[in-house]
């Protein structure tokens, strides 16, 4: 494409032209209205962003309203009886004393010496007392719960039974005691 003279700019002062809205009277030097063009609907990125924003900033503000709500409740809840009591820190009511238990190894022959067997220092089991009026039949009864083997001794299995010890309260120890001596015993894997 070839461009003609008439189509080249000239750059010569002279050839310069003033703008024929330029050309009235002063004062009127503006330029004459003219239609703006349809666009069509301008999209902008990164709205739900905005919006995150917007909620994680009335959450903080939230946050903080109910902190100041609390501090201004805690403070004027102390009243003139609570004069031992530092304003704006609840006293907790004192924790009851807990009593340590001692435990003790408990020797206890179990009735079933292959269930003996199966038994490793750290099981926990359940005692069982059955009585021996009856084979069979007997009334019986836990006088254990959880009771952790200590040890089991290496000793062949006898007609009686086997002997584990066991780690338990005193008082258990002395129900244990009392229990095999008028009863079968037998455990229970927990």
């Amino acid at each position: 494409m070839s461009l003609s003279p008439a189509h080249v700019p000239s750059y010569a002062p002279s050839a310069r032209r003033t703008p024929s809205w330029a050309a009235g009277p002063p004062g009127t030097d503006t330029p004459p209205t003219s239609e703006v063009p349809h666009f069509a609907p301008l999209r902008v990125q990164g709205g739900a962003h905005r919006l995150r924003r917007l909620v994680r900033c009335r959450r903080r503000a939230v946050a903080a309203g109910l902190a100041v709500i609390a501090t201004a409740l805690l403070a004027a809840g102390a009243g003139p009886g609570d004069a031992e009591r530092v304003r704006g820190h609840p006293v907790a009511d004192p924790l009851p004393e807990r009593r340590t238990v001692e435990m003790v190894a408990a020797p206890v022959r179990i009735a079933d010496g292959a269930t003996v067997r199966l038994l490793r220092p750290g099981d926990r089991v359940d005692v069982i007392a059955a009585g021996e009026s009856t084979p069979g039949g007997g009334e019986a009864r836990v006088v254990a719960r959880g009771a952790r083997v200590s040890d089991v001794p290496r000793a062949s299995a006898t007609e009686s039974g086997a002997l584990v010890v066991l780690s338990v309260p005193r008082p258990t120890a002395a129900r244990l005691a009392g229990a095999g001596a008028t009863a079968r015993l037998a455990v229970t894997l927990c």
